[in-house]
């Protein structure tokens, strides 16, 4: 029998000991008819064979929202007592298009990991909490979280087009699907002029994407009302998870408010998809500067070379990696934490490898809203006054000498920095005596 209040290691997701996982090529959608892969069930290859399948509203109206559609779409998924009790304390959405990119029916298999309920989510360790973030101490007003001086996040739906399971926010997303009303916008916009500092505002929610063409632009053009407000950022998972939503007609709405800046939210290799891309093809094209904002998520995205497949993946499609957080002390998430150490080795592997185009700041969003601070592996071997040893990506030690004290001499005459000299450290050379360079002016 089950235990119903024991936090207990059970995934509440397993493969029936009759049926095999599910194998194949990663669906991506790219087949004349945009049906999903063979190896997914009868009821979701049904589904991507219907005219509507690219319409979005179509998508959101049919996200898997119970566990007997779960079943439905996914039979060969055992529910468990912890599946339904998770499922029950955060809800579940997904849309038929993220659906279809599951290939197996277990735990190796990313987007089933990001998208289904699972019973580990109700394992909490006491420092996690609802809102680690302090985003409810930090308001204002309702739906404007003011923590940083020039910077406000305003929440404008509590809905999704897929409830993420890391999801930081899984105290108010999707128990009550709404949005913003006329008034708060209209309040929001006053606590704007009267706080002319803030001179960028992040649109998120939930998903502010997942609203209509007329609702989303009735608050971007509100804001871009506000002589103070520079720069609009929107934060969207839709070219991930409904990749049909980024429609010409949005494109256009919305390109009048410029400069609007968009990030997103890749997390694995196998969410970079033809439709993905061609969602992202059109908001690079209007002229939004598109980045990414990835979760580091045990299991999935806490590897290498995954990581690597991802940062070649977004820039490809003009999105600039922008941050990779370290998983938030939010309620229900703690099977998917990985040690700080795991984000810095990473970190370290990407450098050397990638462009620093593609490369994002890892950082930690720190608890009771005192900001996101980066976490950066060491390259400082040793220091001094007058030199600092560094060790690059390859391990290599090369000594940089500091500034010379006084002025320089006259343009043209060379200045002769020795390393070693007086250096207890280091002694009388440099770890790499082929990098001591003869310093020259270069005010010419």
């Amino acid at each position: 029998m089950e235990n119903s209040t024991a936090c207990v290691p059970s995934t509440g997701i397993v493969t029936k000991d009759d049926e095999p996982p599910l194998t194949g090529k990663r669906c991506s959608g790219s087949t004349p008819n945009h049906s999903p892969c063979e190896s997914i069930s009868p009821t979701l290859r049904a589904l991507a064979e219907v005219p509507e399948w690219k319409d979005w509203q179509w998508q959101l109206r049919n996200r898997i929202r119970s566990m007997s559609r779960l079943t439905e779409c996914f039979p060969k998924l055992k529910i468990t007592g912890e599946t339904l009790k998770a499922a029950e304390k955060f809800p579940q959405a997904i849309t038929p298009y993220y659906a279809a990119l599951v290939r197996k029916m277990d735990l190796s298999d990313p987007i089933l990991q990001m998208s289904v309920p699972q019973g580990r989510e109700l394992c909490n360790p006491d420092f996690l909490t609802e809102d680690p973030l302090a985003e409810e101490t930090h308001m204002p007003i309702p739906g404007l979280v003011h923590r940083y001086p020039d910077r406000a996040l305003f929440l404008a739906t509590s809905a999704c087009a897929v409830y993420c399971r890391h999801c930081t926010r899984k105290r108010v997303t999707g128990a009550r699907e709404s949005r913003v009303s006329a008034s708060r916008l209209k309040q929001t916009v006053e606590y704007l002029h009267a706080h002319p500092g803030i001179k960028d505002v992040v649109v998120s929610g939930g998903d502010p994407l997942t609203m209509s063409d007329s609702a989303i632009e009735a608050i971007i053009s509100a804001l871009r009302s506000v002589p103070s407000v520079e720069v609009i950022r929107i934060g969207t998972r839709t070219p991930v998870t409904l990749p049909y939503r980024i429609t010409d007609e949005l494109v256009e709405r919305l390109r009048k408010y410029h400069p609007i800046w968009v990030n997103t939210h890749f997390n694995h290799p196998c969410e970079i998809t033809p439709e993905s891309a061609e969602a992202c093809r059109r908001l690079a094209d209007a002229g939004f500067p598109l980045g990414n904002q990835s979760v580091l998520l045990r299991g999935i995205n806490d590897n290498h070379s995954i990581m690597e497949e991802l940062l070649r993946g977004l820039i490809r499609m003009r999105v600039r990696p922008y941050y990779l957080f370290q998983c938030d002390l939010v309620a229900g998430v703690e099977h998917f934490r990985t040690p700080l150490s795991r984000g810095i080795e990473i970190m370290e592997h990407l450098r050397g490898r990638l462009s620093g185009l593609a490369i994002p700041t890892f950082v930690v969003d720190l608890p009771d809203g005192c900001g996101k601070v980066p976490v950066l592996p060491d390259y400082v071997v040793s220091k001094t006054l007058t030199n600092t040893v560094f060790r690059n990506s390859t391990g290599l030690h090369a000594n940089y000498p500091e500034p010379v004290a006084g002025e320089p001499d006259s343009c043209g005459s060379e200045i002769t920095s020795e390393p070693g000299t007086g250096d207890t450290t280091f002694g009388s050379a440099p770890r790499n005596p082929e990098l001591r360079r003869r310093k020259q002016c270069r005010s010419c």
